[in-house]
């Protein structure tokens, strides 16, 4: 059933909030799993749909999975099947990251093209250009992405981007290859280094990762392994800029400033105070502080995050000053500015510029998610807004960050979640 998210605003949150593994992570590492015939343990998965939905799609193919509150445990002895349903594959991008682990088992796959939040289009060829460097004939039928190798060969292989899902799935496939394979303009997000390392507790040997050059040597095979999924950054920052927008002050565990200092940057720049209590712990407390007006650009990592454009966007609605936000990774994600507007936001949008004008303060409305990052950043505003604030979609929200009402709770926010059908009451 449908559900909503009731926030009741003009708090300054504070208290403390744990960050929970990184999804993004989660997903690559389940997916490698199949590369190995033995017992796989993740500890630190997040609880979450997408976490569900592609352990829906691993038991498809055969593999036994057992998720047991945050940890999952795979074994993929007895994959059977090498083409992945489009139902559940359209559900969620990271269901392409079956492709470079089925074509390295089986050497061949068939795995639908990816569906996901319609932030922007976000082409599969340079996967399929890196997985046909190592020797895979790739075609594409009636929107299934094919790919066949008698045997996968170590080559090297040029990104025209530096995409994270591209990067992952030449590894995973590399991995099992013959010979040596070097990644150049691969991404150099944490995710990547989670995933080489996790591969390399099972035998791999993958070197570099999280720089711009990746060098893999293939192996025979893959055994099992135990892991534990990175925090999350994304999530990380989110609360970040929720307790900068409310003027409130929360300490952040898990949280990994080497990996956000992009973030902390700008906020430091705008007027936030950061105090970095230990390399997984800090706290952000903007109470009584004047915030300024910052200009940002999305870039890959080391890079501001994508991911966290709109939530800083949000954050941005409550500063002093006009802010300009470059959007250069994916051309649809101001979809969700006219919502942050119908809560009395000024923001100008064209092409992949947004012109935010602060404004004294946000009000609470009915808005809607347009996609994962794009809830959480209506969250912030209406922990920021006077009144009352009720978000609808959450299916998107559900797919990013868990146990977010109680977290929310825990520091402070007045927020709850209603069936759809239930009356709310103004």
């Amino acid at each position: 059933m449908a559900e909503k998210l009731v926030i009741n605003g003009g708090i300054p949150l504070r208290g403390e909030v744990d960050v929970s593994g990184a999804k993004n992570s989660a997903l690559v590492l389940i997916a490698a799993a199949i590369l190995s015939d033995e017992d796989v343990q993740l500890d630190n998965v997040p609880k979450l749909t997408d976490v569900v939905t592609i352990c829906e799609l691993l038991r498809f193919l055969g593999a036994k999975v057992k998720i047991d509150g945050n940890t999952v445990f795979i074994n993929a002895k007895d994959l059977n099947k090498n083409s992945a349903p489009y139902d559940l594959v359209s559900k969620m991008r990271a269901s392409f990251f079956t492709l470079g682990p089925l074509l390295a088992k089986f050497k061949e796959a068939h795995v639908p093209l990816p569906g996901g939040c319609a932030i922007g289009s976000r082409p599969v060829d340079i996967h399929l250009k890196g997985l046909k460097a190592l020797g895979a004939e790739v075609s594409i039928e009636h929107g299934m992405a094919i790919v066949k190798a008698e045997k996968l060969t170590g080559n090297k292989i040029y990104l025209d981007f530096p995409s994270v899902g591209a990067t992952e799935n030449i590894i995973m496939a590399a991995s099992l290859a013959e010979g040596t394979s070097t990644i150049e303009n691969a991404a150099r997000e944490p995710e990547v280094i989670d995933l080489a390392n996790f591969l390399n507790s099972m035998g791999a040997r993958i070197h570099g990762a999280g720089s711009p050059t990746i060098t893999i040597h293939g192996v025979p095979k893959l055994s099992g392994t135990r892991h534990s999924v990175i925090p999350d950054r994304i999530e990380a920052g989110t609360f970040m800029l929720a307790a900068a927008a409310t003027r409130g002050s929360i300490i952040v565990n898990n949280a990994q400033e080497k990996r956000l200092e992009s973030l902390i940057s700008k906020m430091l720049e705008s007027g936030v105070k950061i105090d970095i209590l230990s390399p997984n712990r800090l706290k952000v407390d903007a109470t009584q502080r004047i915030i300024r007006a910052v200009d940002v650009r999305t870039m890959p990592y080391p890079g501001f995050f994508t991911d966290l454009q709109s939530p800083m966007v949000a954050f941005l609605c409550t500063a002093k000053g006009t802010s300009v936000m470059y959007e250069t990774v994916f051309e649809n994600r101001f979809m969700y500015i006219d919502e942050l507007n119908r809560m009395g936001a000024s923001i100008k949008t064209e092409a992949n510029l947004a012109v935010i004008k602060g404004v004294p303060s946000l009000s609470g409305a009915p808005v809607s998610s347009t996609d994962l990052r794009a809830a959480a950043a209506l969250s912030i505003a209406g922990f920021a807004a006077d009144g009352e604030t009720i978000i609808s979609e959450l299916q998107y929200l559900d797919r990013g960050y868990e146990d977010f009402e109680t977290k929310c709770l825990g520091i402070g926010g007045r927020i709850k979640r209603v069936k759809i059908t239930e009356e709310i009451k103004k």
